[in-house]
């Protein structure tokens, strides 16, 4: 895939049987625990939810490819409690903005939607999540990993 081609970001329309499909194929190449993401599993992930317990995913398309995909949730658990999840971009793009860019269409999407609440997010990125206005609230784990949270 080459680094030319013109990137669009938008909202995965769940109905879209095609665009569904190559977002799980995204998702099945980035992720290496294959028994923690199972292809039923996105595929349940990426069916969608009503308000409040809702699921709304964001992807970056490039000639056809689905190149980019994040998620974001209400959490059944806490209230007014948001968690970015189910983030992945092609190895191939890389490097480009385009995680940054799904990041900022998920804050983006909840502010308009919400007047307030909070947002977490486990993630090896912890300076990229600073930038967004995130702060560290766990230690960092063996894997790398950190759970953050922002209010906003």
């Amino acid at each position: 895939m080459g680094r030319t081609k013109k990137i669009q970001f938008v909202t995965l329309n769940v109905n879209h049987a095609e665009q569904v499909i190559k977002t799980i194929e995204l998702f099945s190449s980035c992720f290496s625990d294959r028994e923690r993401y199972t292809v039923k599993r996105l595929t349940d992930e990426l069916r969608p939810s009503q308000k409040p317990f809702y699921r709304q995913f964001f992807i970056a398309e490039s000639q056809g490819h689905v190149v980019g995909a994040g998620g974001v949730k209400a959490l059944d658990w806490a209230s007014h409690t948001h968690a970015l999840y189910l983030s992945a971009v092609h190895a191939g793009y890389r490097g480009r903005g385009i995680g940054k860019n799904l990041i900022k269409l998920r804050l983006d999407w909840l502010k308009e939607n919400y007047q307030s609440g909070r947002v977490i997010v486990s993630t090896a990125k912890i300076d990229r999540l600073k930038q967004f206005g995130f702060a560290q609230v766990s230690e960092t784990c063996k894997d790398g990993r950190a759970l953050m949270l922002k209010e906003f």
